[in-house]
């Protein structure tokens, strides 16, 4: 298949997301290389959406030319429940679906890659004001020259609310499947309407979510060694942090003495990195914390950014001797004390 990369096949909640998502509209839109190239993918995954009871609308730009007859015939017989819109080729695609007449939940936008930082690496997560912002810079990193400048339109919608989320996904096997439905998503999401929660872990699905994305983490050597069987002999101290009732990260709560609490395993989903969600945990933390009649918080890590967030949040990169021995457990990290 022309353009595929090896990847990690991601873990799929399907359950947790079809709570959100049943019901909804959900726009697909494919040019028409990119379309032959990975059809059966791409029909493959529709079908999927129209399982899980989502209304889904595919549009492409495949000429009406008699040659393209039985592809035509493959889509409305292979996708039966979607509505099929074929927009002329003398229009403007991407405005043509932006502005299609019914206003969806979603857009997922299949491209050939990835949306890129400067740093040339997969951008995951953006509010509108964040990409208005660095919109400059991404311009000369979409491959799509059309793309690029409908942007700005993308924004307007959001924050109209004539659109709720738009998915810029790269094209490959199972990519709708994948951004829709896993907490790493496959490609780039826009949006602004995030609804987000810090609660206790209930379930052991809630235990199953927090252990990928600390392995995550472990592999990066910015987290001590924490499995499924850890958190779920230490639930009780172990706080989730939800956006539309899915997982994005988490925290755990260590005693350290009568009146010091430790903020250990902060973790967040790859997708929802830079977009604050590790200023929410760490303030949601406190919070609780103070209810718990605690009086001081410590953290320690190796993560550059982390500390970043934590002298941000007041907390002082300090080892005081009451603490030696936590210190003496993780030598190599750097200790954060805040007083609450």
């Amino acid at each position: 298949m022309p353009g595929c990369q090896a990847f990690i096949m991601p873990r799929l909640y399907i359950k947790e997301y079809k709570k959100s998502l049943a019901g909804k509209c959900v726009f697909i839109a494919c040019r028409e290389g990119i379309l032959r190239n990975y059809f059966d993918h791409i029909v493959t995954d529709i079908k999927f959406l129209c399982r899980q009871k989502m209304e889904t609308f595919f549009f492409h730009n495949i000429s009406n030319r008699f040659a393209n007859q039985k592809l035509f015939r493959d889509l409305s017989s292979r996708l039966y429940q979607t509505t099929i819109v074929r927009v002329p080729s003398n229009v403007a695609f991407y405005p043509y679906v932006l502005n299609y007449g019914k206003s969806p939940h979603k857009i997922v936008f299949i491209e050939r890659t990835h949306l890129l930082d400067l740093e040339g690496k997969p951008v995951n997560a953006l509010t509108t004001s964040n990409a208005r912002a660095h919109l400059a810079s991404y311009r000369d990193l979409i491959s799509n020259e059309n793309l690029k400048e409908n942007m700005t339109t993308i924004c307007n919608k959001i924050e109209q609310a004539k659109i709720e989320r738009v998915h810029i996904i790269p094209a490959g096997k199972a990519c709708i499947k994948n951004e829709l439905f896993s907490i790493e998503g496959s490609g780039t999401l826009i949006a602004n309407n995030f609804n987000e929660t810090f609660e206790h872990v209930n379930t052991e699905n809630d235990i199953r979510m927090i252990a990928s994305i600390l392995k995550r983490y472990r592999s990066l050597g910015f987290l001590k060694f924490r499995d499924k069987a850890y958190v779920k002999n230490h639930k009780n101290f172990f706080y989730v942090a939800r956006i539309d009732d899915i997982i994005v990260g988490c925290a755990e709560q260590i005693p350290i003495d009568q009146d010091t609490v430790e903020l250990g395993s902060l973790a967040v989903s790859i997708r929802y990195r830079k977009q604050q969600v590790g200023q929410f945990i760490i303030q949601m933390f406190e919070r609780k914390m103070i209810e718990k009649g605690v009086s001081t918080i410590i953290s320690l890590t190796r993560n550059p950014l982390l500390q970043k967030i934590f002298v941000n949040l007041g907390f002082v990169p300090k080892s005081p001797k009451r603490y030696v021995n936590r210190q003496q457990q993780s030598p190599e990290s750097r200790m954060f004390v805040k007083k609450i």
